[in-house]
């Protein structure tokens, strides 16, 4: 291998990894706070008349929050991809970031070919925070669920 091409793989290494840590810690601790902010609110109004409709207003406001965390994570990369000088400008990294974290892939927009596997590294962060968010819903569900229902009120 080329000794430069060895110097692009290793930038996108150095680059890569710390945002997937860093987007996946921030993530974790999003997640947490959503979770402790929102069942500790309505741990005690649900279980009264209009259940449904309160459980499906909170976990509306749970996919919400989530949605946004994801929008920030986006952010995080596409600010990489401007420093970096791997897009030209704010919203073909922004359109760019968020077709590449989602595994999206129809944006007609690539990387300089010295940072695109930062393109394939934000895929990966992707998926594990979808993987992470898709854990987070199931738990929500699992956790306010019995709140309302008729067998965690007897």
């Amino acid at each position: 291998m080329n000794p430069i091409d060895i110097a692009a793989w290793s930038g996108n290494w150095a680059w890569g990894l710390p945002l997937i840590v860093l987007n996946t810690v921030f993530h974790v601790c999003g997640l947490a706070l959503i979770s402790e902010t929102l069942v500790h609110r309505l741990s005690g109004s649900f279980g009264r008349p209009g259940f449904m409709s309160q459980f499906a207003i909170a976990m509306s406001v749970i996919a919400l929050l989530v949605a946004v965390l994801h929008g920030i994570e986006g952010i995080i990369w596409a600010v990489a991809y401007r420093l970096l000088g791997a897009l030209a400008d704010n919203r073909s990294a922004m359109l760019y970031s968020l077709s590449a974290i989602t595994s999206f892939g129809h944006a007609n927009l690539f990387l300089k070919p010295h940072w695109q596997l930062m393109g394939a590294l934000e895929a990966l962060n992707g998926m594990l925070l979808f993987g992470l968010t898709t854990a987070f819903l199931f738990a929500m569900i699992q956790v306010l669920w019995p709140l309302g229902s008729r067998k965690g009120r007897d």
